[in-house]
């Protein structure tokens, strides 16, 4: 048996937002989330790009809300700094890493449909509940709401 090492990624590149959005940069991306080069840029293109349509539905109403204030961009709303970023910008660029991996990993079967594959996307199957929930948790944390749904019936 032989090690194979994934291949490195090809350039870097950058995922262009709407105007009160970030840009994402995939190298970033990949070093937070720990995808190697088996993840190939247009893949992980295309999974970016689906992650970032769908926190920025999830938050029109907070950006429109925003705007409505004066602010032009998710930077410019005031909020709390950690390690000299707005909190605002670090929630919202952790939904959309989860987002971009949950949907990664929920796709590769298609990567490798041997057993051996099939077997990979059951075990990494089981963190894709737990990046949706960190992406959903970040997402309400902007929207400042609890973590918790709670309805009596």
């Amino acid at each position: 048996m032989s090690f194979i090492a994934p291949a490195t990624s090809a350039a870097p590149s950058t995922i262009t937002n709407g105007p009160f959005w970030p840009d994402v940069h995939l190298a970033t991306l990949r070093d937070a989330m720990r995808l190697d080069g088996t993840v190939t840029n247009a893949r992980l293109e295309h999974a970016v790009i689906n992650a970032a349509l769908q926190t920025n539905r999830d938050l029109k109403d907070w950006r429109i809300g925003q705007q409505i204030l004066g602010f032009d961009g998710l930077e410019q709303v005031p909020a709390e700094q950690i390690n000299g970023q707005s909190i605002y910008l670090q929630l919202y660029l952790r939904a959309v890493y989860c987002l971009t991996k949950a949907n990664l990993i929920e796709r590769y079967s298609d990567f490798d449909s041997t057993a051996k594959g099939l077997k990979a996307g059951e075990v990494l199957g089981e963190s894709v509940d737990d990046l949706r929930r960190d992406a959903r948790f970040a997402i309400r944390d902007i929207l400042g709401e609890s973590h918790v749904t709670v309805e009596l019936i």
